[in-house]
């Protein structure tokens, strides 16, 4: 049976762990190898992507294999076959699917019919490699995970999600503040407790990023709500991580965001370009722990 990475869940802790070392490694050394060799991964994207198109191109000749790159336009994916025709088709021809997408039940058509590996690299419910990367790029500056007070201000969208699914893997705290019909799902912040992760929400920013070692963000608006622009700025009036904000955070504290940034909006320029700045070293580790997640899918 083929391993699939569609939530960080999908590791157990000691595995997830494993993979968090192996990809600080392979960043270190500039591990490059021959896994994929003879290999084909198919990169579906039905949404458009910088980060995570080059850095999982580039990972996949990293690793020796070959990457192709599909979309909706060029291909039936957004046409009138069915899905799980798709996953039967592009199973006899590759050896991996890197989906980008938009419901999570796609993802699990191409598990439930295709017999190659899926990797999610993004839905509207999760971004788990997002995630990944940015606890390495946590784990970099204070390995003592555990010892973390993370806050994620803003949307409890996908990367709200997924950063509940990694506190429950990693084991630090999580503080989220978001507004009222913007909240994170109920299920999944219940399954992470029911795993022992320490998870609040509250509506008050400040009360969220009070003495937190790393604040998180993300645009207010995503690929796909840009109808929803001024309602959501409306919603969302107050939840700019600006410099009045941070300073609430612990001494030293790091600012992340996943990337693209609307300066002015969701972050401060100061913020943004300021030295709490951590998001060009996040964007860096896209790479390499996307390595790490393909190796982990690949090995027995």
């Amino acid at each position: 049976m083929p391993k699939h990475f569609l939530t960080i869940l999908d590791m157990s802790r000691d595995e997830a762990h494993s993979v968090l070392l192996r990809a600080k490694a392979m960043k270190d050394g500039d591990i490059r190898t021959d896994l994929l060799a003879g290999k084909t991964l198919l990169l579906i994207f039905e949404k458009a992507s910088t980060r995570t198109r080059v850095s999982f191109e580039v990972g996949v000749r990293h690793l020796g294999g070959d990457p192709v790159f599909i979309t909706s336009r060029d291909s039936q994916l957004g046409r009138d076959e069915p899905l799980k025709d798709t996953a039967r088709v592009l199973s006899r021809y590759a050896d991996g699917l890197i989906v980008r997408t938009f419901g999570q039940e796609k993802l699990e058509t191409l598990v439930q019919f295709g017999t190659i590996p899926v990797i999610n690299a993004l839905t509207d419910e999760y971004h788990p490699c997002q995630i990944m990367s940015d606890v390495l790029t946590m784990y970099e500056r204070t390995p003592d995970l555990e010892s973390l007070k993370v806050a994620w201000v803003g949307d409890g969208n996908n990367m709200a999600h997924s950063f509940i699914n990694a506190a429950a893997t990693f084991g630090f705290s999580l503080a989220l503040a978001c507004p009222a019909g913007y909240r994170p799902d109920p299920g999944i912040m219940e399954k992470a407790r029911s795993l022992g992760a320490e998870i609040t929400l509250t509506d008050d920013p400040a009360e969220a990023v009070a003495g937190a070692h790393y604040v998180n963000t993300d645009v207010w608006a995503s690929m796909g709500q840009e109808e929803e622009q001024k309602k959501r700025e409306a919603a969302f009036a107050g939840y700019a991580v600006d410099e009045k904000l941070m300073a609430k955070a612990a001494p030293g504290a790091c600012f992340m965001h996943c990337l693209p940034a609307h300066r002015g909006e969701e972050v401060s320029e100061g913020v943004f370009e300021g030295p709490a700045s951590i998001v060009w070293d996040q964007a860096e580790n896209r790479l390499h722990m996307q390595k790490a997640i393909i190796e982990w899918v690949y090995s027995n």
